[in-house]
């Protein structure tokens, strides 16, 4: 008996080896891929329960298996950081860092169980967006109302935007915004959007000696022209990102190292009452 349930051990463990070697062999692909990169970037789309436990689901394995990432969040914003580094190192819970270091931007529930996760495994938190105020600065002033001199410089950012990328902003943003963008508003909120982005590459960087993953947006961790473009200029390497799709004709734009299909979350149209101002208030 103790040799056949031993011989019985041996070929489940083998078969399991299998199973793990083949996830590690998969490129970029439509299958979620079991491996923790150096850097990993993971999408959302914010609204979408679904998404958001497929992506907690995925990162627990992770971190199940042994990963220690820095967790770099969208949700927080930069000028935070110093309250929410006190928040990780006061706070029992997910709800208390929340209610310390996050504003009123964001559907808490969804990213709780993030912080928790940061809290369980002593992973460093990082603020990693610009706020609304440096935004609305940026798109009045351009990137040095929040990118200084020196990240300026690092990213390539003294010369114009490469075409692909200002282009593809430029569709993003008037598709996210149902085609109302004002002209005036066009090129103002590109900027906003590649600080954003550039200051996520930027924190990402800083954290990648001990891996570091980007929780944020879809748009955010698009290969082509968000922060993976940025990560590229700079030279780093070792990154995969993850877009978290909604199954319909956005589908069809596979911008990401992996797709992972969601169910489509039932919302009002979002265009249906969106006024975008006729006139700067800036």
């Amino acid at each position: 008996m103790f040799e056949f349930s031993r011989h019985t051990c041996i070929v489940l463990l083998r078969g399991n080896l299998l199973l793990w070697l083949s996830l590690f062999l998969v490129g970029c692909t439509t299958v979620p891929v079991l491996r923790a990169p150096n850097i990993l970037l993971l999408g959302e789309v914010h609204d979408n329960p679904d998404g958001h436990q497929q992506r907690y689901e995925y990162l627990l394995r992770l971190i199940e298996g042994g990963w220690r990432p820095a967790l770099v969040m969208e949700q927080f914003d930069r000028e935070n950081q110093g309250a929410l580094t006190t928040a990780q190192k006061a706070c029992p819970d997910a709800d208390c860092v929340i209610r310390s270091a996050g504003g009123k931007r964001w559907d808490w529930p969804h990213y709780s169980p993030l912080v928790e996760l940061a809290l369980r495994y002593h992973l460093p938190l990082i603020a990693a967006n610009i706020s609304r105020a440096e935004a609305a600065s940026v798109m009045k002033s351009g990137l040095p109302a929040a990118l200084d001199l020196e990240i300026i410089a690092m990213y390539g950012l003294t010369m114009p935007l490469p075409a692909e990328v200002l282009n593809g902003q430029r569709v993003a943003i008037e598709t996210g915004h149902c085609g109302k963008v004002p002209e005036f508003l066009a090129q103002g909120m590109v900027s906003a959007q590649v600080a954003r982005d550039v200051w996520m590459a930027h924190a990402l960087r800083t954290n990648a000696k001990t891996g570091a993953v980007l929780i944020a947006g879809n748009g955010h961790v698009r290969c082509d022209i968000g922060v993976p473009h940025w990560l590229s200029v700079v030279g780093v390497k070792g990154v995969q990102t993850h877009g978290f799709i909604e199954q319909g004709p956005e589908s069809a734009e596979l911008n990401y190292d992996v797709t992972h299909s969601i169910t489509v979350h039932q919302r009002p149209d979002p265009c249906g009452d969106m006024v975008l101002q006729s006139k700067p208030s800036l």
